[in-house]
């Protein structure tokens, strides 16, 4: 095996993981709804949650290839975990106020 397919079985493996992620992460509310009635999420709630998983996550992997240096790497990766925070919190409970907000 070339080298250079080494480095493309790894980065395929953290794409793998992060795709493996997402559907784990949408099973904590899915679990949650069967032992309680606070949980209540609808079937479009499950697709924005993984399109927006999917699209941060997606974008880390981007940065991951593409970025070289480990600086502008950890600055572009907190931004993208701070903006996927703050669309999660609004879509939840609207802390903003926007008409996407959530309750």
């Amino acid at each position: 095996m070339k080298e250079n397919q080494v480095f493309e079985l790894g980065q395929n493996k953290r794409l793998l993981g992060i795709l493996m992620v997402i559907p784990m992460v949408l099973l904590v509310p899915f679990t949650a709804m069967q032992f309680t009635n606070e949980v209540n999420w609808t079937l479009f709630d499950f697709v924005v949650a993984g399109v927006l998983l999917l699209s941060v996550g997606l974008a880390l992997e981007l940065v991951l290839r593409k970025v070289k240096t480990i600086k502008l790497r950890m600055m572009i990766g907190l931004a993208l975990l701070v903006a996927f925070l703050l669309v999660w919190a609004e879509l939840a409970v609207g802390i903003f106020g926007s008409p996407f907000a959530g309750n």
